[in-house]
C-alpha cells in the first residue's frame, strides 16, 4: 500500500497578512501556503537542513490559486497539502484553505515545482525512490501513452 504524503497547517491570520479593511491580500495566502509546502517536503524527505546541506531545493516554477473567499484578520485557517503527482523532473502539490469556524472553503491552489542544484540553477531528476514510494502518483499511471 502506497501512502500519499499530506499535512495540516494551522495559520491565524495577523495585522501583516491583511489590507487596511482587515482582509487578508491575496499574496499572504501563498506565504501560508509556502510555510504548508516547507513541511510536506519534509515529509518527502526535503528537510531544511539536508537543502542547505546539499544546496538541492525544490523550486516553485507554476503557481495556480483560485480565491473563493476572504480571510480576515483574527481567522484560525487550516491549510491542507498533499503530494498530487510525479513525473520525471516535476512534482505537483495541491493545497486548500478552510476557515477553522465554519470550514468554509477560502482558496484551492496547485504548485509544480522542480528539484534545482544551487548555485548553478541545474535542474536535478527527482529521487529514483520516488518512482517506487509514489508509483500511485506517477503521471504516466495516470494518462494513456
Amino acid at each position: 500500500m502506497h501512502l500519499t504524503p499530506t499535512i495540516e497547517t494551522r495559520e491565524e491570520v495577523m495585522f501583516f497578512d491583511t489590507d487596511c479593511g482587515g482582509v487578508v491580500h491575496n499574496i499572504a495566502y501563498l506565504r501560508m501556503i509556502e510555510t504548508a509546502r516547507t513541511r510536506l517536503a519534509g515529509l518527502m524527505g526535503m528537510k531544511l537542513r539536508e537543502m542547505a546541506q546539499t544546496h538541492l531545493y525544490p523550486v516553485v516554477v507554476r503557481t495556480e490559486i483560485d480565491y473563493k473567499k476572504p480571510a480576515k484578520l483574527g481567522d484560525e485557517l487550516i491549510i491542507h497539502g498533499k503530494l498530487e503527482t510525479v513525473e520525471r523532473v516535476r512534482f505537483w502539490c495541491s493545497f486548500e484553505m478552510r476557515r477553522a469556524e465554519d470550514n468554509a472553503l477560502l482558496i484551492t491552489c496547485r504548485q509544480s515545482l522542480a528539484l534545482v542544484q544551487m548555485p548553478e540553477g541545474r535542474p536535478s531528476r527527482l529521487p529514483e525512490d520516488w518512482k517506487v514510494k509514489y508509483a500511485h502518483l506517477l503521471k504516466s499511471k495516470q494518462e494513456p501513452v
